[in-house]
């Protein structure tokens, strides 16, 4: 009985947990079919009185200086090619360090730990003035290279390879492979669910920053989904919240799917590699 009764309690905070999450969201896509008008005055109506695709229409079509296909673009661009960069980066950083005799192992796997604890806004300024003195602001380059290796991506990585069996590398050995015939076809392919978390973790972090790309970034071709949404509400849609309401929606379908697609690997994934 008193395990029931806390399986029931732990139900209870799950769905109240769920539903602070789930709320907002529903409200996004109830607003943004909507006329501005009944968004300013509809008060606690959840659902609109007529359902009405203009808001969509408007923001697609970039009418409004909205062109929201540019910005998705960058977004896709920028979040894909710096997972892709990550993921190369940080397999070969973490197997490294689990598997092969590299020089002062266990200072570098201390700072990798250590760097974990710098927080983002304190090396914000330095990149900056870096980027800045190369001329690579406003580029793809200052987009994509902050993001190029993460230490929580060589750490999580890290943990699996410690925990792969040396008896399946050891056998492939003894079949003629090479260490890398070992690590692309024996561990890699073990570690697809550890990777597709961190390719989850990678692509979600760089595709919903906001800050560095608003301050790095100045002409509107060059602007990614998130500080395009920004400006917008800051302009031309500051009297229209349904329109806002679209373009932000609109903004959420990647990520939604790249969770969808990999959640049962992502699952898998945080389960292997030990982190809890």
């Amino acid at each position: 009985m008193k395990n029931r009764g806390f399986n029931i309690l732990m139900v209870i905070i799950a769905v109240i947990i769920a539903l602070i999450f789930i709320i907002p969201i529903f409200w996004m896509l109830a607003t943004s079919f909507k006329t501005d008008q009944e968004a300013f005055t509809a008060g606690l109506k959840w659902l609109p009185e007529v359902f009405t695709g203009e808001n969509y229409q408007y923001a697609m079509n970039g009418e409004g200086e909205t062109p929201v296909l540019k910005w998705m673009s960058n977004s896709l661009f920028v979040g894909i090619t710096g997972t892709l960069i990550v993921l190369v980066v940080d397999t070969l950083a973490a197997y490294g360090l689990a598997r092969l005799d590299v020089p002062f192992k266990k200072l570098l796997i201390a700072i990798f730990i250590g760097s974990l604890t710098i927080p983002w806004v304190i090396t914000f300024l330095p990149l900056y003035m870096e980027f800045n003195k190369m001329g690579l602001l406003d580029t793809y380059a200052v987009l994509i290279l902050p993001y190029s290796a993460n230490a929580f991506g060589v750490f999580l990585l890290y943990q699996y390879f410690r925990g792969f069996p040396k008896e399946l590398e050891e056998a492939a050995y003894l079949d003629g492979a090479n260490k890398w015939q070992v690590f692309t076809k024996v561990v890699l392919p073990a570690a697809r669910p550890v990777i597709w978390t961190l390719a989850i973790f990678t692509f979600m972090g760089i595709y919903n920053d906001f800050l560095w790309p608003l301050v790095t970034t100045s002409s509107p071709e060059m602007r990614t989904i998130t500080t395009g949404i920004a400006i917008m509400q800051q302009g031309s849609f500051v009297s229209s919240p349904a329109k806002l309401m679209a373009l932000t929606s609109i903004a959420t379908i990647p990520a939604v799917l790249l969770f969808i697609l990999g959640q049962r690997s992502f699952i898998k994934g945080v389960t292997q590699s030990g982190i809890k």
